[in-house]
């Protein structure tokens, strides 16, 4: 029901522009309304505590149910559009993933590239993290669901005793980023309209554009230099940015070293990559690289999704580093998908301490992160975790090679999709979509798009023979 609620922004955007979407609008509120309202009236009796298992398939089925509404003005208004692309793009909005079965978005309505952005919105922080803010004023805990949908291997940190609070917290934060990236993007030189929905998917590092082009339909320096600014400031734990404002200190952004390997991954990351262009000739000004290298690595590595240019062209090293990044360079608690930075450096360090322990078998030597310990249960978790990412990476994969896919289109695609970054290389490069895929193929992004972003745990524990026993 609240969800049909959000549909009303960009009713507003169809009732004040006259467009052509606004009945699809409204049928779509009509009909998500009445089955929220079925559902409660439905379920009104029952009162229990949520068990873990609960949450687990709560958040599994939220994030599946919703994309079927979340498609429908898609599918009533667009021609031609079939329900498993309506459903591939919905699904791509509310994951941040942003890659997209449609081409001309300049002459589509403006509502419905308004709901497209809103949507990757409402998956930024996980449209669950403001359920569980309202769920204990309906007599329902809510810290199963946010365990279960919160990014990053340490999910049983909380801000405030209170999970209810940390929701509300982390939201308020979001909220005062989203107000910041609008208004940074509107004296940058954007319309109202383009601002809002830039901010969309800037802050949830979900890359939706209304333009083809993406950001490289405004050629503006300007504009590059605020999506870079907030590309950046999503891609660390928004908990840091809380904790700062309580703190009333911005030393927690530097203090924490997850975030400081991020800042100083991506600095490397773009002098490198603007090295290589320079040397390779595919820009004459230091400068022009920069800007370019900048842009596109941050966009990619944060799996935001933006490009100003076809990035493809440029030498083959350059967008498979760029790819490789989006894997691991966001960190956990941020809005980016992937592995989480945090992950990545306790697998280096897990590794680091094997190897002494070959030369030292004797030897004590305890994994630490920012001068605490990590407990072995953590790291038996994000090995588990490394486990099935690569294993669904190579069965989606292969699926994609199975259905006569080209290699380089299949690995990429689920690359992309897994990591919640949109394009890939080959046929859903930056030039491209994934409007050419069968439907077969399209239901496999899907899943995989799913399974990213709820971390795969939350969703393949569905499918043990223990989760469904008593």
């Amino acid at each position: 029901m609240m969800f049909a609620l959000a549909m009303g922004v960009p009713t507003a955007f169809a009732w004040w522009g006259g467009d052509a979407a606004l009945q699809a609008f409204l049928v779509s509120i009509a009909i998500t309304l009445a089955s929220g309202l079925w559902v409660f009236l439905a379920t009104r009796h029952s009162r229990r505590e949520l068990q873990p298992r609960d949450g687990f398939l709560l958040v599994t089925l939220v994030w599946t149910v919703l994309p079927v509404f979340g498609a429908m003005p898609l599918w009533l208004q667009l021609p031609g559009l079939s329900f498993t692309d309506a459903y591939f793009e919905a699904m791509s909005g509310l994951t941040t993933t942003c890659g997209t079965v449609l081409t001309g978005l300049e002459q589509l309505p403006l509502s419905i590239n308004v709901w497209r952005c809103f949507m990757v919105l409402l998956g930024g922080m996980g449209i669950l993290v403001l359920a569980v803010a309202i769920l204990p004023l309906l007599g329902v805990g809510g810290s199963q669901i946010f365990k279960a949908e919160t990014p990053g291997p340490m999910k049983d940190q909380k801000l405030t005793p209170r999970i209810a609070e940390t929701a509300r917290g982390l939201w308020a934060v979001y909220f005062l980023v989203c107000v910041s990236c609008l208004l940074a993007y509107r004296w940058a030189g954007m319309g109202w309209a383009d601002a809002f929905m830039h901010m969309c998917t800037t802050v949830s590092l979900g890359g939706f554009s209304s333009y083809d082009a993406s950001l490289g339909a405004f050629n503006s320096p300007l504009i590059e230099a605020v999506a870079v600014f907030f590309m950046l400031a999503a891609g660390i734990n928004f908990a840091l940015y809380f904790v700062a404002w309580r703190r009333k200190s911005l030393k927690a952004l530097w203090a924490d070293f997850e975030a400081r390997c991020f800042w100083s991954l991506m600095l490397g990351s773009v002098l490198l990559i603007a090295g290589v262009l320079l040397a390779h000739g595919t820009y004459a000004e230091p400068l022009e690289a920069l800007r370019f290298a900048a842009f596109n690595v941050v966009s990619i590595a944060t799996t935001t999704g933006y490009a100003t240019t076809d990035y493809a062209q440029w030498p083959v090293f350059v967008p498979v580093f760029m790819l490789f990044l989006c894997g691991f360079a966001t960190c956990a608690g941020s809005t980016g998908g992937g592995i989480k930075l945090v992950r990545s450096l306790l697998l280096l360090k897990q590794a680091k301490r094997e190897l002494v322990r070959i030369l030292h078998p004797r030897a004590v030597q305890p994994v630490t992160l920012g001068g605490g310990v990590v407990g072995n249960e953590v790291l038996s978790a994000v090995l588990a975790f490394m486990l099935i990412y690569g294993a669904v990476t190579i069965g989606a994969t292969m699926l994609l090679l199975l259905s006569g896919l080209d290699v380089i289109t299949a690995f990429t695609a689920v690359v992309a999709c897994i990591n919640n970054t949109g394009p890939g290389l080959g046929q859903v490069g930056p030039a491209g979509n994934y409007q050419g895929l069968t439907d077969f193929q399209t239901w496999v992004c899907t899943l995989t798009m799913l399974l990213g972003r709820l971390e795969l745990f939350s969703v393949l524990v569905l499918l043990t023979p223990q989760f469904w026993r008593k």
